[in-house]
């Protein structure tokens, strides 16, 4: 972390200073997502004990996390598929322009003589 600074961010009315080589605004971003998500599950539970809302955001976003990974495994194992289908149908055409071209040089040339 050569290049890390100290930044402050507000979670849940606290100030916490977190050292990185990341983007301020992207931190604040993490930090207001992370905010979101501790309120919402302050509202659902109606508590005010801050370690079990974190816990609690925590887990939520680790389910988030969790599921956007199986869903992009299953887009990248199609685009996969799908690159393989492309692949089989240019090698195919290759294949033919291929043969044509030798078809072609072994036909003897014809002249205007019968």
């Amino acid at each position: 972390m050569a290049d890390a600074r100290v930044m402050h961010v507000d979670i849940q009315g606290l100030r916490y200073a977190i050292r990185s080589e990341l983007d301020p605004k992207y931190v604040n971003d993490l930090a207001a997502y992370v905010d979101q998500r501790m309120e919402r599950v302050g509202r659902e539970l109606a508590s005010t004990d801050g370690v079990r809302l974190a816990v609690l955001a925590a887990l939520n976003i680790a389910d988030e996390l969790f599921r956007a990974r199986v869903d992009s495994t299953g887009v990248a194992s199609q685009l996969l598929s799908r690159a393989a289908d492309i692949e089989r149908l240019v090698d195919a055409a290759l294949a033919t322009a291929s043969d044509a071209a030798t078809v072609r040089s072994a036909a003897p040339l014809r002249t205007g003589t019968k």
